[in-house]
């Protein structure tokens, strides 16, 4: 496979998304690099945001996905 020659930031997934974007945050910390999910670093290396190759894209909607079906069901006891 090619390396990716573009990345969408997470603001912007999340629009593409219409989902919130520090819920993403949330569920892409179950993201490996593997599955599309990067950090981009800034000048101060105190600040980092996270962005995703079109794969990790549509990772990441397979995740939301599940985490809505999780939700949807309710506890489990």
């Amino acid at each position: 496979m090619a390396a990716p020659s573009f990345v969408f930031t997470i603001a912007r997934v999340a629009i593409m998304l219409s989902e919130d974007e520090a819920w993403l945050e949330e569920i892409a910390l179950e993201m490996e690099p593997e599955d599309g999910r990067l950090y981009i670093c800034d000048v101060d290396d105190d600040s980092s945001i996270t962005a995703f190759t079109p794969f990790g894209v549509e990772s990441l909607k397979e995740l939301v996905e599940i985490h809505k079906a999780l939700r949807s069901a309710g506890p489990t006891k």
